[in-house]
């Protein structure tokens, strides 16, 4: 009897440690599958954390590069990167827990989204600078050769050449000077001696053209020597904004026909070396020549 109730305790307490072996590994296995469980949340939150701080780092770098260029729009650009940095600052402070990740990577879609808009600006501002240079430089290598170009006057006055536009605009042609001695008879001799010369013949033929207007036209000689002095009148005439010296003025009446002109400059002591003969229309410079005395 006593055996029985012996048999009967011990299945007892076997069944007890059982149910509590069976206990603790429950325990465990639940116990281990919620660490691992929550390492990889740890961890899955981490390499979001540095996904998006990647990925704010990337906007940033952008902003940089794009103020760099110094465009009118550098102002605007520099606000939303100062949003940009505000935001990492802020990332590299929190927990980062997916709550978080999820609004600060709301945030950068958001960032992602004006940073595209502002670029797209950018690129049509860069287009225009990139045009505006093009015609800048266009624009020197003009004035460039205008410079070059004026030098042949001795720098005493700037060349005003303009293309003729109209129909209706006269053509000078073959204008020549020549030296010449005048003889006490009063014939006039040609010469290429400076110190024989006592006058100087310049001549240039007015074109036909039958639309011109016809009446007196007024051209202005300007007759420079080898010392870079304007001889003859050395008067100044005024037109606008700018001036020009010269030597004599001659009227022609023009009549639509072909008209040759010739008039002398007296004058003494003339230099030696290279002179040079412009023909003017009120300020635009319209036939020019040189020639020398030895």
């Amino acid at each position: 009897m006593e055996n029985q109730k012996s048999n009967s305790s011990l299945k007892v307490v076997i069944a007890v440690l059982s149910l509590l072996l069976l206990g603790s590994l429950f325990y465990i296995y639940k116990l281990t599958t919620d660490t691992s469980t929550l390492e990889n949340v740890v961890k899955t939150e981490k390499t979001e954390k540095e996904n998006v701080l990647k990925d704010l780092q990337e906007l940033k770098t952008t902003y940089d590069a794009a103020i760099a260029e110094n465009t009118s729009m550098s102002d605007e650009l520099i606000a939303e990167r100062e949003k940009v940095v505000n935001l990492i600052s802020q990332l590299e402070k929190s927990k980062g827990t997916v709550a978080e990740l999820s609004k600060y990577r709301g945030q950068y879609n958001a960032l992602q989204v004006k940073m595209n808009s502002l670029m797209q600006e950018v690129d049509v501002l860069k287009k225009e600078n990139q045009s505006l240079t093009t015609n800048l430089d266009s624009t020197k290598v003009v004035l460039e050769d205008t410079k070059n170009y004026t030098k042949t006057l001795v720098g005493q006055n700037e060349e005003l050449t303009k293309t003729v536009e109209k129909a209706s605009k006269l053509t000078i042609s073959n204008l020549k000077t020549s030296a010449y001695k005048k003889r006490s008879s009063g014939k006039e001799i040609a010469t290429e001696k400076a110190s024989r010369a006592d006058i100087l013949k310049v001549s240039f033929t007015i074109a036909e053209n039958a639309v011109a207007k016809t009446g007196d036209k007024q051209y202005y000689v300007q007759v420079i020597d080898s010392k870079n002095n304007v001889l003859g009148d050395k008067a100044t005439a005024t037109f606008g904004e700018n001036s020009l010296t010269y030597s004599f003025i001659t009227t022609v009446q023009y009549e639509n026909k072909s008209v040759q002109v010739t008039e002398n400059l007296p004058g003494k002591d003339f230099a030696k070396g290279t002179y040079f003969v412009n023909v003017f229309d009120k300020n635009e410079l319209v036939s020019k020549t040189s020639f020398t005395l030895k």
